[in-house]
């Protein structure tokens, strides 16, 4: 009764509103579940099929080769932004003229993933990369980027590295500012290597900024779509797509309406799952 009181104008103007908007995100998800059972296009009435449209997931080829894309992805964002953004933030914890670095590196995580998709085409141009490979000896390694699989994707990996490693590397140094000096002093007495230092004191200390980057990054790397529809559409020949770009297509391109419910399920029930596996393994660890 005290709450209410106290916070009755609050919930009078809140409350309508999270109930309206609660009860569009749970229409939309059942929904979204039951069209995943049917062969809805939009042009006649859905016909049931039961779970054709998640065995075509498993099943068909270019639906198998967004999935392996899909963990290419996964594994890709978890070690090369995060990796670099820690390793960034060491070599620029003591130095001079901080500041100014921060600001190069966080400057591509201020652009949009549209913006840096433009960007990076063309570097990947014949323009760009290939241009300056030609100029310095090395043609041969010269190549069409965004249109031979699998280096497309890699090259698209290499542009969301480049967008998404300053932030990382910013959190990560909150969290070194954050240290307590104590153990660092006892380590510098005994002798301790900066390595060692490194290896047994910062890297724990770090853990609970370590487990916010990575969950931020696995659960980035699932809805990566912009980046790679700017960049290469899902092409050639869909080689490049993920799961978030074949269920747009299928939805909205090809009018497959059943088929891209089925992938946001998958999608969905797979990035929860991953999510949850990865907190509750390192939150029990770090208990």
């Amino acid at each position: 009764m005290k709450y209410l009181k106290k916070h009755g104008v609050a919930l009078c103007y809140t409350l309508p509103a999270a109930i309206i908007i609660t009860a569009f995100f749970i229409t939309s998800i059942l929904y979204t579940f039951y069209v995943s059972f049917t062969n809805d296009n939009g042009l006649g009435a859905p016909k049931w099929v039961g779970f054709e449209n998640y065995v075509n997931i498993f099943r068909d080829l270019t639906y198998i080769t967004s999935l392996k894309n899909t963990f290419i992805w996964v594994v890709a964002t978890l070690v090369f932004p995060v990796g670099l953004g820690l390793l960034f933030s060491v070599l620029l914890q003591n130095i001079k003229g901080q500041r100014f670095f921060k600001n190069i590196f966080y400057l591509p995580y201020a652009m949009s993933l549209t913006v840096v998709g433009v960007i990076w085409v063309f570097l990947f141009s014949q323009t760009g990369i290939n241009f300056l490979l030609n100029k310095i000896g090395m043609e041969w390694l010269a190549m069409e980027w965004l249109s031979t699989p699998p280096y497309n994707t890699y090259a698209m990996i290499v542009a969301s590295v480049w967008q998404g490693t300053g932030t990382n590397m910013l959190l990560f140094l909150i969290g070194l500012g954050a240290l307590p000096k104590d153990p660092f002093e006892a380590a510098s007495i005994d002798g301790a290597s900066r390595l060692r230092t490194f290896w047994s004191i910062t890297l724990p200390l770090l853990n609970p900024i370590t487990i916010v980057v990575m969950g931020m990054a696995l659960v980035n790397s699932f809805k990566i779509f912009d980046l790679i529809w700017v960049m290469t559409m899902g092409g050639p020949y869909r080689s490049s797509e993920t799961l978030a770009v074949t269920m747009y297509r299928e939805s909205f391109v090809l009018f497959h309406f059943g088929q891209g419910a089925a992938i946001s399920i998958v999608l969905t029930i797979a990035s929860i799952a991953v999510s949850w596996f990865y907190l509750r393994k390192t939150i029990v660890k770090e208990a």
